[in-house]
């Protein structure tokens, strides 16, 4: 709830602490990022400063509005929620926020509306927002979360100030991971690599079960394909097809997200042996924990191998997107990766 606790994002904070300080707090924001890079986190800090009784540049925490924030029931803090997980309705920005706003504050200075997942307004209750951010009153912010900028109208667009969320340096998300959720040092070296920047993505990958299972699915074929027969790399095939299944849909179909994340997987894997096979250090691995497989893989592959596989990875990844069959394209990969 405080812009000191929130890791990176300075100049996102700069900006609105300097808003704050000199009372030019716009009337509607747009915040942008993907999935776990603190959007909801940022909004919150800035929500509860502006509501803050001490009237400073962060919230101080511990004031009663503060308090109320922490526990999610400050009275001018209003969350707009949907009962339809794929759309906001327009029933929903009247009943929650325009025929909301028109009454003052309850105990605070502003009245703060945040929009999670606001990219599911539809064009309705977009305009609908519109007629409220043309002339709101001078109390109200309306923050707008979004993982996808360009699904807003241009006219919602030019009367908001966009924000966007920028990638975390890998060195504070590390520094995060191992100081304040304790992760042994490997670990946080594959999470942070994975992550790009993303801590809230990089905390999930720490503590996810099936991130594990996927990364202990590579090493396995990475230490062994090129001594596994064609039969052999079938299994292989059939292993990553039943993982990759969807588990939301009633079809069965391939979870394409999924897929990309081994994808991404193999090239890590990949990337440290051709970085071992040149500069023959284990420094700057990612895969640490396995740096026995990685020198006998760098002794056993040319740098021309290496540079197939990683061409056989971005083929891969446009076969998929172009829906070319996933056990095909999955089997040419692995005997890319044997074959070279």
């Amino acid at each position: 709830m405080k812009f000191q606790e929130m890791i990176g994002q300075q100049a996102l904070k700069d900006h609105l602490q300097t808003a704050i300080k000199t009372g030019k707090t716009s009337h509607a924001y747009i915040i942008g990022g993907e999935k776990g890079s603190g959007k909801k986190m940022l909004a919150e800090a800035f929500a509860a400063t502006l509501l803050c009784e001490e009237h400073g540049q962060d919230a101080c925490g511990v004031c009663h509005s503060c308090k109320q924030a922490l526990n999610h029931n400050q009275p001018d803090i209003i969350y707009v929620s949907h009962d339809n997980p794929n759309q906001i309705s327009v029933d929903d920005i009247r009943q929650q926020i325009n025929n909301d706003i028109v009454v003052r504050p309850y105990s605070s200075s502003h009245k703060v509306y945040i929009v999670d997942e606001a990219e599911k307004m539809n064009v309705a209750a977009q305009n609908a927002l519109l007629k409220t951010i043309e002339e709101p009153p001078e109390y109200a912010v309306i923050l707008l979360l979004t993982t996808n900028i360009d699904a807003f109208l241009p006219t919602i667009l030019s009367r908001c100030i966009t924000l966007e969320m920028k990638p975390v340096p890998d060195e504070l998300v590390k520094k995060y991971l191992m100081q304040t959720q304790g992760i042994p040092d490997y670990q946080a070296d594959m999470s942070v690599n994975f992550a790009q920047g993303n801590l809230g993505k990089a905390v999930m990958l720490c503590r996810s079960e099936e991130f594990e299972e996927m990364r202990t699915d590579v090493v396995t074929i990475g230490r062994t394909i090129l001594d596994k027969r064609d039969y052999e790399i079938l299994n292989y095939v059939q292993m990553i097809n039943e993982r990759c299944q969807s588990k939301e849909e009633k079809k069965k179909s391939v979870d394409r997200d999924r897929v990309n994340e081994y994808l991404d997987l193999f090239r890590i894997w990949y990337r440290d042996v051709l970085l071992y096979k040149s500069a023959g250090s284990q420094a700057r691995l990612i895969f640490k924990d396995e740096k026995n497989h990685i020198k006998r893989q760098a002794e056993r592959r040319s740098y021309a191998s290496l540079n197939h596989i990683f061409e056989a990875l971005e083929d891969t990844r446009g076969k998929l997107n172009a829906n070319v069959s996933f056990e095909l394209t999955m089997e040419l990969l692995f005997k890319a990766m044997k074959e070279s």
